[in-house]
């Protein structure tokens, strides 16, 4: 492909990400859920005119703007707010794990899913999407109890699904005696590894940066440290969204200089965010979603009354108004890349049911990341509304 090729289609696409964002500010529809049927429309399921060389271009971008979603949600975890909502965040996003993984597994094996087959699937249906989520709690503009604590909850969902996917594969591998890699020490290796890496990158960011401009991070700095953060992970096949929400949370909390540490980040994250969500909807196969079927059907509606039914639950432990508690389960409907991860790595250690996996897991992602923005944005929105 020609330079200018590349360079015309990279600026139509910003022009697209302008018109979803004023569409989004103007009416009740998230941006995310615009620019990914707009993605999906110009895609390979669609139009299909995006040119294979800016598609190309898109699991860079995925790692850019998750890394950057990752520092924003790190910088969520300042002190003053863990202790103000910390136990609730744990508390809700226990619970909604946990009895995601419970109805998901149950429900299955009623519809007669083989037990592993369903422990695996109801693993990643625990997995959530923290770019859409995050940038639906940015559009909105709402800032109470209720985004903090979703905030919060979102920051920490990839760690828990690490750990319970891990789990999940272990047992998994053990009641069927595979034998191979020993998955739950990668998962350990890459969990702590993160976590280190999150804590070396962040410990000399939090004094450094904002030393050049009177506590103010410069964009060069904040770019660095998104680029490095990322570099590092993906060198060392570690997860660069935990390495990214650790070094996150450590800057926030231990660079006293700095007056908004993460105020150059969010300057530059928006057009990162654009040609993600536009590029995910133009690789997203919308056949997959076609091919669903009953038990497509089943998932997809046991992990909505599963998240539905976990934030009641985890709400009513935190002392959440009832008026509270349902929304935490809508506006944690989304899901994304990090479950179609889980899902690659299942169907390559299981490959006896390699096509369930992935069939299940891209079809209703394809559902939850069109669908999942809209059923958050009117939680945030009937959160302004309900008593705390």
């Amino acid at each position: 492909m020609e330079s200018h090729g590349l360079l015309i289609t990279l600026g139509a696409l910003f022009f697209a990400g302008l018109f979803a964002d004023q569409i989004g500010r103007n009416s009740w529809i998230p941006r995310v859920t615009l620019l990914l049927l707009c993605g999906l429309l110009i895609g390979r399921s669609g139009l299909n005119i995006i040119p294979a060389e800016v598609t190309a271009l898109y699991p860079v971008l995925s790692v850019l703007a998750l890394t950057m979603v990752a520092f924003l949600l790190g910088g969520v975890l300042r002190g003053a707010t863990l202790r103000r909502y910390g136990a609730t965040i744990l508390l809700i996003s226990g619970a909604i794990v946990i009895i995601t993984v419970l109805l998901v597994s149950v429900g299955l094996m009623l519809f007669g899913v083989p037990l592993e087959l369903a422990l695996l699937l109801a693993a990643i249906a625990s997995a959530t999407a923290p770019a859409a989520t995050n940038d639906v709690i940015r559009q909105s503009g709402v800032k109470n109890d209720f985004t903090q604590t979703l905030s919060g909850i979102v920051a920490v969902d990839d760690v828990w699904g690490l750990i319970v996917f891990s789990l999940a594969v272990v047992v998994v591998a053990q009641m069927t005696g595979t034998t191979g890699v020993p998955v739950h020490l990668d998962a350990l290796r890459e969990i702590s590894g993160s976590v280190l890496l999150g804590v070396v990158v962040g410990a000399p960011a939090a004094f450094l940066t904002g030393r050049v401009s009177d506590g103010e991070p410069l964009e060069t700095e904040a770019l660095g440290l998104v680029f490095l953060t990322a570099g590092c992970a993906l060198w060392f096949d570690l997860s660069f969204l935990i390495a990214g929400l650790v070094a996150g949370a450590v800057i926030v909390n231990f660079a006293t200089h700095h007056t908004r540490a993460f105020h150059e980040i969010e300057h530059i994250q928006w057009p990162f965010m654009v040609l993600f969500f536009l590029l995910a909807g133009a690789t997203l196969d919308v056949q997959a979603s076609t091919e669903l079927g009953a038990l497509g059907a089943l998932f997809i509606g046991l992990r909505v009354i599963s998240r539905f039914i976990g934030g009641w639950i985890g709400g009513g432990a935190a002392q959440i108004s009832k008026s509270r508690r349902a929304l935490f389960g809508w506006a944690l409907l989304p899901q994304a890349g990090v479950a179609i991860g889980m899902a690659l790595v299942a169907a390559r250690q299981f490959p006896q049911w390699a096509d369930q996996i992935m069939v299940l897991t891209v079809g209703s992602t394809v559902i939850f990341e069109i669908v999942g923005p809209i059923a958050c944005l009117m939680a945030i929105r009937v959160s302004q509304k309900t008593a705390d």
